[in-house]
């Protein structure tokens, strides 16, 4: 049956993205603002998954579908209550819940819809097919609000679209292997390196030694009641810039954060002084620590290059792809320190320093915490760590189009052709030989016309000279002549 025949066109498309997010999208116990919640998964994720799944399946042909609607199709998900924002505290009133395409969102999935007798009154989740059966069962998930959902994004469904299951039938380590290649591949496409030595030598690529996690001193138990006493002030302030701080004290020996504790002002309505305490302590830290992006310092320079010229965009999809490379528990404290960094930037924020703008004490204090590269003029490392700070939402977040060239080289690898000949894009193409002597010898022959043709109208030749000219060229290609000014 074709996928494109209504009523069921839209709900087997939706059913598909359900079972894939429900399958695929990583669900793990996460930590927000010191509070864990169990069964978690983060935004930006769970809209590269559903990217991801919407160009292998190919639902709507060949067109080239932008992030911004596959995050309107996770709104329309989460409408339908196929997940719910995790309640990490609000700040401000209650409103509408708006999905995020952030990594600092949590989700969760609902229990099933209307659940009746057959699937069992526990409220527990239950496989993604008989999730998906419930779901379009249910009262409010009506097949003709979906294909609404489609036209209003302005998708139309294929009459037929592959079902591809890469997970089943490929490893996990052949797919991290394409995605870590791919990612590598674009970027280069993206960014001119001098030396490609950092960028295909695999150690360099994830760092094998990378900082471990803070362990908490098992002997001292005050470490535990110091960190306890922190968190419980923060769920109580109501305050971003105190929550996202103690984000990063995770990431802080027990000794400063036993420091911090003792050095608590007595007035807890103080929360400038709190906030002093809290800045100091983590600018300390981090210009004590190693840079968190000195992997592939070759590419800070290529980055900065672009910035300086002004093509944002490409900077951003570079930097997209520059922190794909960076080992996951990396990756992670530096998504909670940027995204500290960016609310205490914030104009309106605390004031840090009586005559500075708060963005460039920001600026100043975590640089070097970020990059600390010689070969990186001054000048070029604070435009690329005020560029971090002011994408910080986004730089996490995965280019749509490397999507699109990780999906095409999977599907080769699944069905058994060789991924490089339809990688997406091209550095050079393997032609059999006679191809390759048919194209040599007709650019070849373009180019010499265009060379005669050169000659002949030059004006600023004199006679003689064009005579001689030309005839050196009869002597060497009379063919080419001949073709030219005929016999």
């Amino acid at each position: 049956s074709h996928v494109a025949q209504k009523p069921f066109g839209a709900t087997y498309v939706w059913s598909s993205i359900i079972n894939t997010l429900q399958t695929q999208v990583e669900v793990k116990k996460r930590r927000h603002h010191l509070k864990r919640h169990n069964d978690c998964f983060v935004g930006s994720e769970a809209v590269d998954v559903i990217f991801s799944h919407l160009i292998q399946n190919k639902y709507f042909g060949d067109v080239d579908i932008p992030r911004a609607k596959v995050v309107r199709v996770c709104q329309a998900l989460m409408d339908y209550k196929v997940f719910e924002a995790v309640p990490t505290k609000v700040f401000g009133k209650d409103k509408k819940p708006t999905f995020e395409d952030s990594s600092c969102s949590l989700y969760r999935f609902t229990t099933i819809p209307n659940q009746n007798s057959q699937l069992g009154k526990e409220n527990k989740l239950c496989s993604p097919s008989r999730y998906a059966d419930a779901l379009f069962k249910s009262s409010d998930f009506k097949s003709a609000s979906l294909e609404d959902l489609w036209e209003n994004l302005s998708l139309k469904p294929a009459t037929s679209p592959h079902d591809v299951n890469i997970s089943a039938t490929l490893s996990p380590q052949v797919i991290n292997e394409v995605w870590q290649e791919e990612t590598i591949g674009r970027l280069l496409q993206l960014v001119d390196l001098p030396i490609l030595d950092s960028l295909l030598r695999q150690q360099e690529i994830v760092p094998k030694v990378s900082q471990p996690k803070r362990q908490p001193d098992m002997v001292n138990t005050s470490n535990y009641l110091d960190r306890g006493i922190l968190k419980a002030y923060s769920d109580s302030q109501e305050d971003e810039w105190l929550s996202a701080a103690i984000d990063c004290l995770e990431y802080l020996p027990d000794q400063m954060v036993v420091d911090i504790s003792r050095n608590f002002p007595e007035q807890p309505d103080r929360t400038d002084l709190v906030k002093e305490l809290l800045f100091d302590a983590i600018g300390r830290y981090y210009n004590s620590r190693e840079p968190l992006l000195n992997h592939l310092s070759d590419v800070h320079n290529g980055i900065a290059e672009l910035l300086v010229n002004g093509k944002t965009e490409i900077a951003l999809e570079a930097t997209q792809l520059f922190l794909k490379l960076l080992d996951p528990q990396n990756r992670e404290e530096f998504r909670r320190l940027l995204y500290f960094m960016a609310v205490a930037a914030h104009p309106s924020e605390f004031k840090l320093q009586k005559e500075s703008d708060n963005r460039m004490v920001v600026k100043r204090i975590f640089s070097k915490a970020i990059v600390d590269n010689k070969n990186l003029s001054k000048g070029k490392s604070d435009l690329l760590v005020l560029f971090l700070m002011d994408h910080q939402k986004d730089v996490f977040k995965i280019p749509g189009i490397l999507h699109k060239i990780v999906s095409v080289k999977l599907m080769a690898i699944q069905k058994g052709r060789d991924p490089n000949t339809d990688a997406g894009y091209i550095y050079c193409q393997r032609i059999d030989q006679s191809d390759y002597s048919s194209s040599t010898q007709k650019t070849t022959k373009d180019e010499l016309l265009n060379l005669l043709k050169t000659i002949d109208e030059d004006s600023k030749l004199s006679a003689k000279e064009k005579k001689k000219l030309l005839g050196h060229f009869y002597k060497c290609h009379p063919d080419i002549f001949i073709e030219y000014f005929g016999d």
